[in-house]
């Protein structure tokens, strides 16, 4: 099975960009503005009719698992894993699980790289680009 793999270093302790990943209120500044839920370990989130459940939280690897209603998605999983390196956090993100490489998941990992550097910009400066106002990769996408 395919997998969209990024990797990304942030300037901020791992703590903070975990802090990112596991609270709604993380998310909400750099991924999706209206996400409503619990992120942490156990609990689920939604936005539009998107919902995940944290199957694990700790300091150094976050995973969501999706649920639809994306078929393409299911069953993936998302996993954040947090390393600090030379003064960095590295993010290694990889969405697992794919049945096949189809245009959506080129279009998805795409989107994933803008979304990651979104949470860079919101971890390091206080402001991310989360939709509805993310970097637009195609017209009405």
């Amino acid at each position: 099975m395919p997998d969209i793999l990024h990797r990304v270093g942030i300037a901020a302790e791992p703590m903070r960009v975990f802090e990112a990943l596991t609270t709604v209120e993380g998310i909400r500044n750099w991924w999706s503005s209206d996400t409503n839920g619990d992120a942490s370990e156990g609990g689920a989130f939604q936005f539009r009719s998107n919902r995940l459940q944290v199957t694990h939280a700790d300091s150094s690897l976050v995973t969501w698992r999706y649920s639809g209603p994306a078929e393409e998605w299911v069953p993936t999983e998302i996993s954040f894993r947090l390393e600090w390196r030379n003064g960095q956090t590295i993010v290694l993100f990889k969405q697992a699980g794919w049945r096949e490489p189809v245009e959506f998941m080129h279009h998805c990992s795409t989107k994933w790289a803008t979304f990651l550097l979104s949470l860079k910009d919101y971890v390091e400066h206080g402001e991310g680009r989360p939709e509805p106002r993310d970097t637009k990769i195609a017209v009405n996408a």
